[in-house]
């Protein structure tokens, strides 16, 4: 890692540099408005486990969550090498075509009044594993769009896309749930998909920078293990996203509870929570879209910031303060998450790149099963204050493991 990334000159030509790229250009366009779908149902969703089907049950939603990010870890001897061995950007056309067909089906369930928890669970799921080989070879599918001189530029204006919808998406699905109810939501979600298909289709094949492909003998998820193993700086990175991933970006638990439970708060108010959060995490991937390669020091200090963020959201004393603690968690977590992203995707041979990468994706993501039922259970014995404590707790566990790991990362290789 450290002799190539060394070589890697700072990006030049400003904040929306690999937007110059008509190829990523619309992909960024197309997942925008699929990302606001996907938001607008992800809110619909939790609103739906919490009122309509539980009596306030943050235990039903983590279970949700697990369901939903669970098949992350569970299928990750696939999904990494499914997106290093096939065509990723007919395999995202595959798994964006699913997610709006499964979609339009909890929204028809929901709509004919027919939905029930365990349907919800079987969808949630269902959703899971298509996202499980979708989030892999989306990730990696960036560096097909762009060079690795403009890469963490296009993977912070990808990370702002995502949360400028979850600004937007809401906010959004707090007025369809109120004039409409939770189905309309759903139904939504499934047509916005369709946004990245039209994108997609509309891209310059010829002009894709398709990376080496990985043949069947090499060994598949096992040899990306063994590439890791080797690595101290992956190992790091992984060790630090486990902590914050797990325990701290519960945040569909955190939101959902604290408006609830402490806040009182209606749908409305609720869906204005979540888009608080994200200017937070919009200002994060601009931030971090403004820098040029990220270092690891950057993740020490965003796991920190992250547990200052978390420990003044547990005790805010009204909303608004609340909803103001949530922009500097926001912050937090975009850097954190995007300078993971990064280091591990520059740090990484690119025929590597989709095991790597969808190590780092059920890591992050696959934790949740483990982290949203302790945390739901912590909400719902001793009060959603404590839940945020568990999170802050988790960002200052990650900073002491960044800061010991300088210790033994090369210097060349700390980004």
């Amino acid at each position: 890692m450290s002799a190539r990334m060394s070589t890697l000159a700072a990006p030049s030509g400003g904040l929306f540099r690999s937007l110059r790229n008509g190829n990523n250009r619309l992909w960024t366009m197309g997942a925008f408005v699929s990302n606001i779908g996907t938001w607008v149902q992800r809110t619909a969703q939790d609103w739906l486990v919490l009122t309509m089907l539980t009596h306030h049950s943050a235990a039903a939603v983590g279970i949700v969550m697990a369901l939903q990010f669970g098949p992350q870890m569970l299928l990750l001897p696939w999904t990494g090498v499914a997106a290093d061995r096939f065509d990723q950007r007919k395999l995202l056309m595959w798994t964006q075509g699913i997610s709006g067909a499964l979609a339009l089906g909890l929204g028809v369930l929901t709509l004919t009044g027919m939905v029930s928890l365990w349907q919800v669970y079987v969808f949630a799921f269902l959703f899971g594993c298509v996202s499980a080989f979708d989030a892999p070879t989306r990730q990696t599918f960036v560096g097909q769009l762009v060079g690795e001189d403009d890469l963490p530029n296009a993977v912070a204006l990808n990370a702002t896309s995502f949360n400028s919808a979850r600004m937007v998406g809401p906010a959004v699905a707090g007025l369809i749930i109120a004039a409409a109810g939770t189905g309309w939501a759903f139904v939504i979600n499934g047509i916005s998909f369709f946004a990245v298909w039209a994108a997609m289709l509309a891209m310059d094949g010829d002009t894709l920078r398709a990376p080496p492909r990985s043949s069947r003998g090499t060994g598949g998820f096992m040899e990306g293990l063994r590439y890791v193993r080797a690595r101290p700086d992956l190992i790091a990175i992984l060790a630090m996203l486990f902590l914050i991933g797990t325990f701290g970006l519960n945040f569909a638990i955190f939101i959902s509870t604290m408006a609830v439970g402490v806040f009182h708060a209606d749908a409305r108010a609720y869906g204005l929570l979540s888009s608080m959060m994200a200017v937070g995490t919009v200002s994060g991937a601009l931030f971090s879209a403004r820098q040029g390669k990220p270092q690891f020091t950057m993740l020490i200090g965003s796991s920190a910031l992250f547990a200052l963020g978390c420990t003044l959201a547990a005790l805010a004393p009204t909303y608004w303060a609340f909803g103001a603690a949530l922009l500097v968690t926001g912050v937090a977590a975009l850097t954190f998450t995007n300078a993971t992203n990064s280091l591990m995707q520059l740090a990484t041979e690119p025929a590597m790149r989709g095991r790597v990468m969808a190590l780092r994706v059920g890591i992050a993501i696959g934790g949740t099963p483990l982290g949203a039922p302790v945390v739901g259970f912590v909400a719902d014995h001793a009060g959603p204050r404590w839940a945020l404590g568990v999170a802050a707790a988790a960002g200052v566990a990650a900073m002491l493991v960044g800061w010991q790991a300088l210790k033994w990362i090369a210097p060349g290789a700390r980004g």
